[in-house]
């Protein structure tokens, strides 16, 4: 856990953190069922939960506060797609606007995880197939390469879905750059992952305006995300209206903290 002190780790719990890179949003049906040519594809990371996470911020939070009280605060020893179906149930029961199961597939899947949506499989609730990659040395890259910068939670009483701008276009796209982001990690190529990152920043924008533009989210949040974005290889938001900002470096990023990708679950 990358030296954190025992009395932090027993508050922080077992249970891993979740980042989503490229592709976030291709999960959901209302989204996928517009692809002309699936699967598409999103990247999901699992990560050491050695810091605490702000509410809102789409790291996949409160999925993990389901998680931790219906497994007891560990991940079961058990198929990792049932325990997603599981809790995916358990998340999403009474939901009019269910979360996506990249939510749970991050937390219950070590390593980099491809996923692969068609809306043709699972009426699109659940990945037509997943990739994982847990070598150890692309982990130890890629968590040398992620900067993570606090930026603010999602307001209270803001959501992204105010305005639709479904293209088929831009969907097929949005579900491309997930898979460049994979292949770029397993590559461990730093201008190919900023690329997809930046890429998807420009999807969500188009297909779902309010991700990144609403009147509770700050103005200046998206003049942030394309300066970082001049100055290194590519930078996104963690989620909705803001969160984190992740950017993609060799070179230390100030401001910044890293993460650790975790390759097996304990």
């Amino acid at each position: 856990m990358g030296g954190v002190g025992l009395r932090v780790r027993s508050l922080l719990g077992a249970i891993p953190n979740r980042l989503q890179l490229a592709g976030g949003w291709i999960d959901q049906p209302f989204v996928s069922q517009h692809n002309p040519s699936p699967p598409g594809s999103m990247v999901v990371v699992q990560i050491e939960p050695d810091f605490p996470v702000m509410e809102r911020s789409g790291i996949a939070g409160s999925t993990r506060a389901i998680a931790a009280r219906l497994w007891d605060g560990r991940i079961p020893p058990r198929p990792p797609a049932e325990l997603v179906r599981e809790l995916y149930a358990a998340e999403n029961e009474s939901k009019a606007e269910p979360s996506g199961s990249q939510d749970m597939i991050g937390l219950v899947y070590p390593g980099v995880s491809r996923l692969d949506y068609d809306i043709s499989v699972d009426g699109g609730l659940f990945p037509s197939h997943i990739e994982s990659c847990c070598d150890p040395e692309v982990a130890a890259w890629l968590s040398r390469v992620l900067h993570i910068i606090p930026m603010a939670p999602r307001p209270l009483g803001y959501s992204p879905l105010g305005v639709k701008n479904l293209t088929p276009e831009w969907v097929s796209l949005l579900g491309r750059c997930g898979a460049e982001c994979y292949a770029a990690i397993v590559k461990r190529d730093l201008m190919a992952l900023g690329a997809s990152l930046n890429l998807n920043m420009r999807c969500w924008e188009s297909l779902l305006p309010h991700v990144c533009r609403h009147p509770l989210i700050a103005p200046g949040l998206m003049d942030l995300l394309q300066a970082y974005q001049g100055d290194y290889p590519g930078a996104m938001f963690s989620g909705c209206g803001g969160g984190y900002l992740i950017v993609v470096s060799e070179d230390p990023v100030p401001g910044a903290f890293q993460v650790t990708v975790r390759v097996a679950n304990a």
